[in-house]
């Protein structure tokens, strides 16, 4: 029997952006969805239009970029919020405006304050607005599992008849459990007369970690056809269906599901790693697949049996996710075009020539701290790169800090604001405690550090450090990036670059849209 088709449709840069501190910036957006793009998704939600002029121009730009996937823009049911979706997706070369509207009686009373009528007219009129200037639409009912299945039923007809090829069922706060899930998807299907109209999707939350299973439900025994999910499992709360963990059960358990996709699973450690380093969100050693030891065997008897025979203790290889890019690649004598060559190999690409001369120098002044550059240190490099994009109100000129036992632990600092140099110094609890109060006394920016996170980029003492850094003030919420072989120096980068990301007023406010 001929497999069928699964769509994997991505929302990483618009329901995985709503994770307090995942905001994204509008070249962020862009290097996700190009990785997104050499993975080979179906559909790429690149944002919600309507939310600010930052998040128009990200989803506008991404539309103009991307060429192998379907572009989607997520709209709430009402023409403003349409028109934006089509002003920011036309001219895309395939574009999708995705309609959504709560039709549970506690969303329906309390949030939006209508009736069910009026939100089935709202609905239907919605629809038929997106359908007339796009030919792909999905329409989602907000709060599914929680509507009453007659009034559902009734507004998914309607809006198939408007013209909605895509049914998204959101299981928006995470309740659902699989065997119930999948069966509530078979209802609606039998229940919705033109329900062969319209391709089915599920987009699932993962509060109790359920949300792979139930997607996978929704499919084998609702016979939906579309899941949607974020690289990483990314998203507020507790996240979403993750990616990965969904296409490469359809590709290993093939004989079950009987499914296929059109990834290139290749990509999705690269990605992985990107969405990792431009959020802030580290993956959990154990996270399946794209965990650093998703493939490591401490048990004897384990590498034992995978010296023999891999398929003894591994049902899927490394190397099919992209775990091979940890390799040596370059060093100090290295020149510009092999530089730029392994970018290219690696899916970087910067917007110019200026951009790469900037990184080049950046990899030189790395390779005199260290012998060897791995793939892994050239991401950090382009992702820090990108991060001091960002207009540089505050820049990093010199520090120096001591600590040892028995003394108190200071820093000395020295940045330019606004171009004009300062110097601080101060006491601390450690080193790194010393040198953000530096910076602080200077800065007086009152934000709460809400995370400080350390990872060593590549095994071995010459790694360099990672570090995010992550600030609160007056509701908006961002994350710093720094990296640099000396921890503290990369501590100090990544302060000052959440500073910048402050002081920003492009930078968007943290979005919260549910669905």
């Amino acid at each position: 029997m001929d497999k069928q088709k699964l769509i994997i449709f991505d929302t990483t840069m618009r329901d995985g952006e709503q994770s307090p501190g995942a905001s994204m910036t509008k070249d962020e957006k862009l290097r996700i969805a190009r990785a997104l793009e050499r993975m080979r998704v179906d559909v790429i939600e690149a944002g919600f239009p309507a939310s600010s002029n930052g998040d128009f121009e990200a989803v506008k730009a991404v539309g103009k970029l991307i060429t192998d996937s379907v572009v989607c823009g997520l709209c709430r049911a009402n023409d403003k919020d349409i028109q934006r979706g089509i002003d920011a997706l036309t001219g895309a070369k395939a574009w999708r405006i995705h309609v959504f509207i709560a039709t549970s009686a506690l969303h329906m009373e309390k949030k939006l304050r209508m009736t069910p009528e009026q939100v089935y007219e709202q609905a239907k009129l919605s629809v038929r607005f997106a359908r007339n200037a796009c030919p792909d639409v999905e329409f989602s009912p907000e709060d599914a599992s929680r509507s009453d299945p007659d009034f559902l039923c009734r507004v998914v007809e309607a809006v198939i008849r408007e013209g909605a090829s895509t049914i998204n069922i959101p299981d928006t706060v995470g309740y659902a459990v699989p065997e119930q899930f999948g069966e509530m998807i078979r209802r609606l299907r039998e229940r919705v007369p033109n329900s062969d109209k319209a391709v089915w999707s599920v987009h699932c939350h993962n509060d109790l970690g359920m949300a792979v299973a139930n997607s996978l439900a929704a499919v084998m025994i609702g016979g939906a056809r579309q899941i949607e999910c974020t690289v990483n499992g990314l998203g507020e709360r507790a996240g979403n269906t993750s990616l990965e963990e969904v296409v490469m059960a359809v590709r290993t358990r093939g004989d079950f599901f009987n499914l296929e996709t059109r990834l290139d699973t290749t990509q999705i450690v690269p990605a992985s790693r990107l969405v990792s380093q431009i959020t802030g969100f580290v993956v959990q050693p154990n996270k399946a697949v794209v965990g650093a030891n998703a493939f490591a065997h401490a048990s004897g008897i384990h590498q034992d049996g995978v010296l023999k025979a891999r398929e003894t203790y591994e049902i899927m290889t490394a190397e099919d996710v992209g775990w091979t890019t940890n390799k040596i690649v370059l060093g100090k004598l290295s020149g510009r075009t092999a530089f730029k060559q392994r970018l290219k190999e690696i899916g970087i690409e910067l917007d110019n020539e200026d951009a790469y001369n900037k990184a080049f120098q950046r990899f030189k002044d790395l390779a005199d701290k260290k012998t060897d550059i791995f793939d892994e240190d050239l991401l950090a490099l382009v992702a820090q790169e990108a991060g001091m994009s960002t207009d540089e109100h505050w820049r990093l000129v010199h520090m120096n800090q001591a600590s040892g036992m028995g003394e108190r632990p200071h820093a000395n600092i020295v940045v330019t604001e606004a171009g004009t140099e300062r110097t601080a110094k101060s006491e601390g609890d450690g080193p790194v405690d010393a040198t953000f109060k530096a910076i602080e006394s200077l800065a007086k920016s009152g934000a709460e550090l809400l995370l400080f996170s350390v990872n060593a980029v590549t095994q071995g003492t010459e790694s360099q450090g990672e570090v995010t850094v992550r600030l609160s003030k007056g509701g908006r919420i961002v994350n710093g990036v720094g990296a640099d072989t000396d921890i503290v120096v990369a501590s100090a980068k990544a302060y000052i670059n959440a500073l910048n990301r402050l002081a920003n007023k492009m930078e968007r406010l943290n979005p919260q849209h549910q669905m």
